[in-house]
């Protein structure tokens, strides 16, 4: 009998190719989510239901008394959404699994390699505070009741889709016009950035798995950029064989933008390596495969393909602009 999931969320990133990974492989898929987002295709195979997981009596109404062997979620990004999920599900399905966060793991980290035991602590970013939060639930509930919940921290995953840098395509269009972009810090820190399919892997391989019960992972690639060299795939991927990279101080940045800046510090600002050990051990076929300057060229052909999807931001335009005039380098 195939194994029933339900995706709540099914149109994002990670959860797109996740599903379409699992009809790949017999898994019967039901997507929940509000119809909303048209940027990626739901996958063929995969049967939709539209409903507000934020609205209880409207999921309840839309699912009736389906059960499934695991629930995997998507969009809950608070402890209250996480309990909503709990009162709806207990006892309706086999496996509860929660998408978490790498950033939700110590930051900056004092070891590395980071591994599942890793503290989890961010003190920069509420976003990563309230994903640890809702681990914190999970787990309580897992040793109270024995809820069959599984946490899964996906660290920077990427599809066509998404430019990896602050400020998105604008980046890439100030690059393409000769003009100078920011990269916070010195540029040298190693970032690992994963493509969606490879994650996929990971996470499809441990739906129905008592062994992941209780349990954490990371899903994260092996390949960990310098941030200069994630700017230089993305320039070279565009056409632009010398991009003008300025560097500058994230603190500056956070200064200037708070909320981008609690991004860079809580996240992005400090090399993050992992070890994929765990998983592996489990799910002996994630191994992945596609190389960001693979995936840099992916993301260039899916945005010139649609000018309408070549969107420039004014205001991270002037950002950027003003960070330029204080900081760019300049002779004493």
């Amino acid at each position: 009998m195939a194994l029933r999931a339900l995706f709540i969320g099914g149109t994002g990133i990670i959860s797109t190719e996740a599903a379409r990974r699992a009809v790949a492989e017999g898994v019967e898929v039901t997507l929940l989510n509000r119809g909303q987002s048209t940027k990626r295709a739901v996958p063929d195979g995969a049967r939709v239901i539209h409903a507000d997981v934020r609205d209880a009596e409207s999921v309840r109404a839309a699912l009736g008394n389906q059960e499934f062997d695991a629930v995997v979620e998507f969009t809950a990004f608070t402890p209250e959404h996480v309990q909503a999920d709990l009162d709806l599900f207990t006892g309706r399905t086999g496996q509860y699994v929660f998408i978490s966060s790498a950033s939700a793991y110590q930051t900056p980290p004092t070891h590395l390699p980071v591994v599942e035991s890793t503290p989890l602590r961010n003190p920069f970013w509420e976003y990563s505070r309230n994903k640890i939060a809702c681990e914190d639930l999970l787990v309580r509930t897992y040793r109270d009741t024995g809820l069959p919940m599984t946490i899964v921290r996906p660290s920077h995953t990427y599809d066509a889709t998404l430019v990896p840098m602050d400020g998105g395509w604008t980046v890439v269009d100030r690059m393409r016009r000769g003009l100078e972009v920011v990269v916070p810090g010195d540029g040298t820190s190693r970032w690992t950035i994963t493509h969606s399919a490879d994650v996929a892997v990971g996470l499809v391989g441990l739906l129905g798995r008592e062994e992941a019960i209780g349990e954490a992972f990371h899903i994260t690639g092996d390949e960990a950029p310098s941030w200069d060299q994630i700017y230089l795939a993305m320039a070279r991927a565009a056409g632009v064989d010398e991009p003008r990279l300025v560097h500058v101080a994230s603190e500056a940045i956070a200064a200037a933008d708070p909320e981008l800046g609690a991004g860079i510090l809580g996240d992005k600002a400090h090399t993050m390596i992992f070890d994929n050990t765990k998983l592996r051990r489990l799910v002996p076929q994630f191994s992945p495969r596609i190389p960001f300057a693979q995936g840099a060229r992916e993301i260039v052909a899916w945005h010139d393909a649609d000018p309408a999807r070549r969107v420039v931001d004014p205001q991270f335009e002037a950002l950027t602009e003003r960070l330029l005039e204080t900081y760019r380098p300049r002779p004493l």
